[in-house]
């Protein structure tokens, strides 16, 4: 499972999200064997993104759900 945190972490890296946030988050994905992208937790690991920004922000959050579910689903079966 080395490897698992290893990506973890490079992702929680690029992405800059909040590390406490997306660990917790992760967890609870794998615990539930689901990974929830609709309501306030995704926003929480979320590095700071201005509301106003002409919709950079929808973009950025979707792009960072793609590489969440694709992280998710790389290690579910070997948890």
């Amino acid at each position: 499972m080395k490897q698992k945190e290893t990506d973890l972490d490079t992702l929680i890296d690029d992405e800059r999200f909040r590390q406490i946030e997306t660990c917790r988050f992760v967890a609870s994905a794998f615990r539930d064997g689901l990974m929830k992208t609709i309501g306030t937790d995704i926003d929480k690991i979320l590095p700071p993104v201005s509301r106003f920004g002409g919709g950079r922000r929808a973009a950025k959050k979707q792009g960072v759900i793609y590489k969440l579910i694709a992280f998710f689903e790389k290690y579910l079966g070997l948890v």
